[in-house]
C-alpha cells in the first residue's frame, strides 16, 4: 500500500469510524513479523503498546519492518511505513510524518499517548536514517 492509495482512500471515508476502522484494516493487512525480530533492540521506546521497528539498509535506501500488538498501532506502523518505506536517508529526514498524519485527520483523533508513541516510532526512523548516513 502506497502513501497515495492510503490518501486517496481517506479521501473517500466521511466518519471518523470508517477512518479508524481503515486503520486497523491497514494493521491486519501489515506483513507478520517474524518474532526472533521482536527482540529489544527493536522495541521503540516511548509507546504504551509494544511497537518493534527493525531497520536495515539496502543500496542505500532503508527498508523497515514493524509490529505491534495492538491492531490500531499496527495501522499507525503500516502508514508510517507507507511513507518511508524504502527511500533514502535523506528523503527521510526531509519528510514530516506529522504533516501527513495532519493531513489525513488522524492528529485530530489519537489519544495522547498514541500520539506520543506515534512521535516515537518517527523518532527511532529518522534516527536510524541519520545513522545510515554517518555510516
Amino acid at each position: 500500500m502506497t502513501l497515495a492509495d492510503i490518501r486517496e482512500d481517506f479521501e473517500f471515508l466521511d466518519d471518523w469510524e470508517d477512518k479508524y476502522r481503515y486503520v486497523i484494516e491497514l494493521g491486519k493487512a501489515l506483513p507478520e513479523m517474524p518474532d526472533t525480530a521482536k527482540t529489544d533492540t527493536n522495541k521503540v521506546r516511548g509507546c504504551v503498546s509494544q511497537v518493534w521497528l527493525e531497520t536495515r539498509v539496502d543500496n542505500g535506501r532503508l527498508h523497515f519492518e514493524g509490529d505491534s500488538d495492538a491492531m490500531i498501532v499496527r495501522g499507525l506502523v503500516a502508514i508510517l511505513l507507507a511513507i518511508y518505506q524504502d527511500h533514502t536517508p535523506e528523503e527521510i529526514l526531509a519528510t514530516d510524518a506529522r504533516e501527513v498524519f495532519q493531513e489525513l485527520g488522524l492528529k485530530d483523533h489519537l489519544t495522547p499517548q498514541r500520539s506520543n508513541g506515534f512521535a516515537s516510532m518517527v523518532e527511532r526512523i529518522q534516527s536510524d536514517a541519520k545513522s545510515a548516513l554517518a555510516g
